[in-house]
């Protein structure tokens, strides 16, 4: 008999892979399993020499096996029945989306209470086989969103403006901010100069807009200056676009390609800034964790006017907001931060009291808990 849970939770890529999406899992999974719940987590074995079920810091972890990936999307022939075997005996499951299956894995589900989390619409380079893709992935994300109880996006200025607002009527809306972390202010070991040090994290992929970046911090002048890119380029899903970034780059002897950095090196990271920024320049990106965290540690955000992206500069006030692909005008806001930087201090307490742990992670709980079929008081 298959084993009984509180939470499922359904996504395609899980710890130790790192993205914004899977991270979101990762946090609100452990934090979900802290507070009581009996949790699992489904996902594809992305990489061969991973277990195929284990414990991870309280969450069972359920790996089905790939047989092929295509882009970013992994072949999994036994995710879905896995899902649904599972689900059906859980309290709540909850999809992480976008997601190919989501359509199938919502009608075989029944009567399950489904959560959706939308994470941000697909968006793919241009070409007859991703036009595809796409109208397929949407076609079962609008499934599994006309069969939820409850759809979640991170912010309702990226709900309204999804290629699929249609199908998020504002009754089943409920915006949640994805989990975040706050870093204590440490030694700034990452810190060259006293120039302006502007910071990037994330994975290097065409959709974060580092080519932009890297060409607006080079109109600026001061030699003491400072751009550091901290994120994986080695395995990264789709491939990086770390040749692009280091063609953009030349021969600046500014700029620091510094790789992957583990968790431990995030706060130190952090307070060797001046600004952080995510450049973005499409609709896979819906939020960006990254520069809410280093927000929250007092480093003011320059951020991409796309929806989703610009909501947490626009709520506190904590940073400034740059049209996409625009070179000119990142260094123009960079200049103005550097001139004109704003309070810290202020900007710190707004973002940590907006977006805390704690309230995320309760309104995840309050989400899940009215729809459960083992409500809790």
């Amino acid at each position: 008999m298959t084993e009984s849970y509180d939470i499922v939770f359904a996504v395609n890529y899980y710890a130790p892979y790192v993205s914004g999406l899977t991270e979101v899992v990762r946090i609100v999974a452990e934090e979900s399993a802290k507070a009581g719940r009996r949790v699992l987590v489904i996902a594809g074995r992305h990489d061969s020499s991973l277990p195929r079920t284990e414990m991870l810091n309280g969450v069972d972890v359920i790996r089905t096996p790939v047989v092929a990936t295509i882009g970013k999307g992994l072949v999994s022939p036994t995710f879905i029945t896995t899902v649904i075997r599972y689900g059906r005996n859980a309290g709540v499951v909850n999809l992480h989306m976008p997601m190919i299956e989501s359509g199938a894995i919502a009608l075989g589900l029944g009567s399950v209470p489904l959560v959706c989390t939308y994470q941000c619409d697909i968006a793919l380079p241009a070409g007859a086989f991703n036009r595809l893709q796409t109208a397929v992935m949407d076609v079962s994300n609008r499934t599994a969103m006309s069969r939820s109880a409850v759809i979640v996006p991170s912010s309702l200025d990226y709900a309204h403006e999804s290629r699929l607002r249609r199908w998020m009527p504002d009754a089943k809306l409920v915006a949640i901010a994805p989990p975040t972390h706050a870093f204590p202010r440490v030694e700034a070991t990452f810190r060259e100069t006293t120039g302006l040090h502007v910071g990037f994290l994330g994975r290097l992929v065409e959709e974060k807009g580092l080519e932009s970046l890297v060409a607006g911090f080079r109109q600026l002048p001061d030699a003491d200056a400072r751009l550091l890119i901290g994120g994986d380029y080695l395995k990264i899903a789709g491939g990086s676009v770390v040749e692009r970034v280091r063609e953009q780059m030349g021969d600046d002897p500014r700029i620091r390609l510094l790789g992957f950095l583990p968790d431990a090196q995030l706060p130190n990271f952090y307070s060797s800034l001046d600004v952080f920024a995510l450049p973005s320049v499409n609709s896979f990106e819906a939020f960006g964790i990254v520069q809410v965290e280093a927000m929250k540690a007092g480093v003011p955000s320059l951020a991409s006017d796309l929806p989703g992206v610009r909501t947490p500069v626009e709520v506190t006030g904590f940073g400034r907001i740059v049209p996409r692909n625009n070179p000119g005008a990142i260094a123009a806001a960079l200049r103005d931060l550097q001139n004109s930087p704003p309070d810290r201090v202020a900007g710190a307490a707004a973002s940590n009291a907006m977006y805390s742990l704690e309230k995320t992670i309760g309104e995840y709980l309050g989400a899940f808990d009215s729809v459960s079929r083992r409500r809790r008081g």
